[in-house]
C-alpha cells in the first residue's frame, strides 16, 4: 500500500499549491506560511497517534501538504529577495542542511526507537516544527505591517456577508476545477495501484468504474477550464513561453522516471545486496548528498557563467541517464553493490543540476510577480509526475514480480509464496546462497530490469525538452527584487 499512499498524498499536495499561491497573495506571506506549518504539525500529530492504514494515509496527506507549503514559501522568499544570478545558489543553500542531517538522523531514530518509541519520535517534531518556523512567520508579519503602514500594500476590501465572501473565494480559488482534477486523477491513477487486490483484476467492476469515471472527470476538468471557469485554476496566460512549457515537460519526465526506478530501491538493497538497514539507508541517501553538494557548486557556476541551458543539456540530463542506464546492468544478483553506489553518484550529480535549473529557468523567463504562479504549476506537474511514476512502478511491481517469483521459487518454497511476496523481512530471512533466496533475488533483478529500462526511456524526454529551452544568461539578466541578497 506504500505506492498507493504516495499517489494520494502527492496528488493532493501538488494540487494544493495553486490555491496556496492565492492564499499568499490574498492573506499574505506570513498567514500562508502559518497555514502550512499548521498542516505539517497536524500530519505529525496524526502519525503519532495512528493505528490504521487509513489514519496513516490521512496523516501523510496533511504532512505532505504542510511540508510542501513550507518549502514553497521559502522558495518564494528566495525568489523575492535575491538577484537572479545568485538565485540558484540560494535555492541550493536552503537544501544544504541535508549534508549534515543525512548522516545523523539514523542514530537519532534508533535512539528514539530504543527509548521513548516511534510515537514520541513524531510527537517531538510536532513540537519542534512550529517552534522552528515561528521566527520566520514573525519576521514576515512584522515586515508586512511595515509595508501596510508605508502604503505599499492595500487592505483587502470587504466581500460582504459570510455567504458572499465564501462564494467569492470559492470562485477565485476555482473550487470546481480543483475538485474535478483531484478526483479524476485520483480515480484514474488508483486503478493501477489497487487492481491486484480485486478478485477479477482488470475485469473488476470497481476498477472499470474508477478507470472510466476518472478519465471522464479529467476531460470534464479540461472542458470546465476552457469554457466555463470564471477564474481558471491554472494561469494559462503565463504558459505561452517555449522555455516554460518545456521546463514543465522536463520536470514531468524527470519525476516520472525517478519514482519508477527509486520506489523499490531500498527493498532491493536489503534483499538482493544483503545490506544492513544503516548501510541501505546510506546508499539510498547518496542522491541527497550528491545533489545537495553539486547544486551548491552549480549555483556558484551560474553566478559567473549564467547559461544554464548548456549545464543541463551536456551535464545534468546525460549523467542522470547514464546512472539509470548503467543500473540496468548493475542492479542484478551477484553484482558488487559498489557499482550501484557509483550509479547513484552519477544520478545525484545530474539530478542536482536539473532541480536547480527547473526553478531558475522559470524565474529567468518570467516577470517577478509571476514567480509564485509558475512555481506552483511546476510543483503541481512534479507531484502529478511523481504520482504517475509511483503508479507505473506499483503496476509493474505487482504485475511482474509475483509472476517471476512464482516461476523461480523451488518446489519446497512454493507453499510460502504469499508470505514471501508480501513481507520484506521474510524475503531477507533466507540465507544468501540458498535456493529460495537465489530465486527471490533473481525475481528482483528481472523486475528491476524492466523498471530501469522504462525509466531510461522516459528520461530521453528530458534531453529533448532541455534542447528546446531558450539560451538565457542569468548572470547578466536584471530583475527587480525585494531584498539585497
Amino acid at each position: 500500500m506504500t505506492a498507493l499512499t504516495t499517489v494520494v498524498s502527492s496528488l493532493i499536495a501538488g494540487l494544493w499549491k495553486l490555491p496556496y499561491v492565492k492564499i499568499m497573495n490574498i492573506w499574505g506571506r506570513p498567514r500562508a506560511l502559518a497555514v502550512g506549518v499548521a498542516s505539517y504539525t497536524l500530519g505529525l500529530v496524526i502519525t503519532a497517534g495512528c493505528n490504521s492504514v487509513q489514519a496513516y494515509c490521512a496523516a501523510q496527506v496533511f504532512w505532505y501538504v504542510g511540508y510542501l507549503s513550507v518549502d514553497f514559501s521559502i522558495t518564494v522568499f528566495v525568489a523575492d529577495t535575491t538577484k537572479l544570478k545568485n538565485r540558484g545558489f540560494f535555492i541550493a543553500f536552503v537544501a544544504s542542511p541535508w549534508l549534515v542531517t543525512t548522516w545523523i538522523y539514523g542514530y537519532a531514530v534508533q535512539s528514539i526507537l530504543d527509548g521513548m518509541g516511534w510515537r514520541w519520535g513524531f510527537g517531538i517534531f510536532s513540537i519542534v516544527i512550529p517552534l522552528v518556523c515561528a521566527p520566520l512567520i514573525a519576521l514576515l508579519y512584522l515586515n508586512e505591517r511595515k509595508a501596510y503602514k508605508q502604503g505599499f500594500i492595500q487592505p483587502n476590501p470587504s466581500r460582504g456577508t459570510f455567504a458572499q465572501t465564501a462564494y467569492h473565494y470559492a470562485k477565485d480559488f476555482d473550487v470546481i476545477g480543483l475538485f474535478l482534477l483531484a478526483t479524476g486523477l485520483a480515480l484514474f491513477l488508483l486503478t493501477f495501484n489497487i487492481y491486484t487486490y480485486q478478485a477479477d483484476l482488470w475485469r473488476s467492476p470497481l476498477i472499470i468504474c474508477f478507470f472510466i469515471f476518472g478519465g471522464l472527470l479529467i476531460i470534464a476538468f479540461v472542458v470546465w477550464e476552457a469554457k466555463f471557469a470564471p477564474v481558471t485554476f491554472i494561469p494559462w496566460d503565463l504558459l505561452k513561453n517555449r522555455t516554460v512549457i518545456f521546463t514543465y515537460t522536463m520536470a514531468f519526465a524527470l519525476y516520472i522516471g525517478w519514482y519508477i526506478w527509486n520506489n523499490y530501491f531500498y527493498s532491493l538493497l536489503i534483499v538482493v545486496f544483503n545490506q544492513s538497514v544503516p548501510h541501505a539507508t546510506y546508499i539510498a541517501n547518496i542522491y541527497t548528498m550528491g545533489a545537495c553538494f553539486i547544486s551548491l557548486v552549480y549555483g556558484l557556476c551560474l553566478r559567473y557563467y549564467g547559461h544554464l541551458k548548456w549545464y543541463s543539456l551536456f551535464w545534468g540530463v546525460p549523467l542522470t541517464m547514464l546512472g539509470v542506464g548503467l543500473m540496468i546492468i548493475f542492479r542484478q544478483p551477484d553484482v558488487d553493490v559498489g557499482y550501484v553506489a557509483m550509479c547513484m553518484v552519477f544520478i545525484s550529480f545530474g539530478g542536482g543540476v536539473l532541480v536547480i535549473s527547473e526553478q531558475t529557468t522559470l524565474m529567468a523567463v518570467s516577470k517577478q510577480q509571476d514567480f509564485p504562479a509558475l512555481l506552483a504549476v511546476e510543483s503541481l506537474i512534479i507531484n502529478i509526475g511523481g504520482a504517475v511514476g509511483s503508479t507505473i512502478a506499483s503496476a509493474m511491481w505487482q504485475g511482474i514480480f509475483p509472476v517471476r517469483l512464482l516461476q523461480n521459487l523451488p518446489a519446497s518454497a512454493q507453499g510460502d509464496f504469499a508470505e514471501i511476496y508480501g513481507d520484506l523481512t521474510v524475503q531477507s530471512s533466507y540465507p544468501m546462497g540458498s535456493p529460495t533466496r537465489d530465486a527471490i533475488n533473481l525475481s528482483y533483478g528481472q523486475t528491476q530490469r524492466y523498471m530501469l529500462i522504462t525509466a531510461t526511456c522516459i528520461y530521453s524526454l528530458c534531453l529533448f525538452s532541455v534542447a528546446l529551452w531558450q539560451d538565457v544568461d542569468v548572470k547578466n539578466m536584471k530583475q527587480r527584487t525585494f531584498g539585497l541578497l
